[in-house]
């Protein structure tokens, strides 16, 4: 049995093959020096939402006391 990766979509699902050529169809739009650049950017928007869902959830299970100080301030 063959392990593929599948995409799903609205109206189906990506296959190896069309991923290849989405990506090639990219490097010709972009050019491969602002391929980097814009990975970058992806990553730094990633980095940035995981720190914002940490600093939510550290919040979320911080001591009502210590809350209620920060607030008063």
């Amino acid at each position: 049995m063959t392990h593929q990766l599948f995409i799903p979509l609205i109206f189906g699902t990506l296959g190896g093959q069309e991923i290849i050529v989405i990506a090639l169809v990219i490097l010709l739009l972009f050019g491969g020096k602002k391929i980097p650049e814009l990975m970058r950017g992806l990553g730094k928007g990633v980095s940035q939402f995981k720190k914002g869902m940490k600093d939510i959830e550290d919040e979320i299970n911080a001591d009502p006391e210590k809350i209620d100080e920060t607030q008063n301030k």
